[in-house]
């Protein structure tokens, strides 16, 4: 609480775990306000991001990278380090491309740096079953997404649009995270995922390491104090 624990020199950790979204605990209410709280400390050293999620909402995933962005800004002296645990895929990655720098294991899966959406279609079935769609709309593409209607050319070009203008989007804030680090590989931004050692080689991780090995080698105190919501 805003009353503080005073614990002296430390390293801010904050775990997010599981999917990324406005009712997780991996929420950008929650994720922001931890980190808030690591930087207002004055006792904070340095932040670990402990990452172990598959990815989730961009918009969560941007508010978050966002304002480590700021906050960095605001406290330039307190470094800002990302650690995978087990996978840091889509938005888990946008969020650790915020870091000074990220560590993985050599068996974690890290990438995905694409963006989905996905459904199902059952127009066939319900012919086969004698079932007529009846769906009325005020707009002519209010429908465009219903499963139970056939894809219309133009609206699927209209959804593939929208999911290149986040990719662009997300494609460009790994770029200002990772700078020069990143290698120049034509799969690079495709959505695959690699692991840790790979990762490592195409720039999209620093290193292997830890929570414990980076708070004790890179930040210099491995008292560590969980800020996590």
């Amino acid at each position: 609480g805003d009353g503080g624990l005073h614990v002296g020199s430390h390293t801010a950790l904050i775990a997010i775990d599981g999917v990324i979204a406005s009712d997780s605990e991996a929420s950008a209410d929650h994720v922001v306000g931890a980190l808030r709280g690591a930087f207002k400390d004055e006792n904070t050293v340095g932040v670990i991001l402990r990452i172990n999620s598959p990815g989730g909402s961009p918009v969560q995933a941007g508010y978050i990278y966002d304002e480590i962005k700021r906050l960095k800004g605001l406290h330039p002296d307190t470094p800002v380090y990302a650690v995978v645990t087990d996978i840091c895929a889509s938005g888990g990655y946008y969020i650790a491309a915020a870091a000074d720098k990220i560590y993985a294991d050599k068996a974690s899966l890290v990438g995905s740096i694409g963006v989905v959406m996905n459904g199902f279609g059952f127009t066939d079935t319900m012919k086969s079953l004698g079932v007529e769609r009846r769906l009325y709309t005020a707009g002519e593409h209010k429908g465009f997404l219903d499963p139970f209607s056939n894809v219309k050319p133009a609206e699927k070009a209209h959804v593939q649009g929208m999911l290149n203008d986040i990719h662009t989007e997300f494609i460009e804030s790994v770029k200002s995270g990772r700078g020069e680090r990143l290698a120049e590989n034509p799969d690079l931004f495709s959505g695959l995922v690699w692991a840790g050692s790979e990762s490592i080689e195409l720039g999209l991780a620093d290193a292997i390491g830890d929570v414990r090995s980076v708070a004790k080698n890179e930040i210099g105190e491995e008292k560590i104090v969980d800020f996590t919501a």
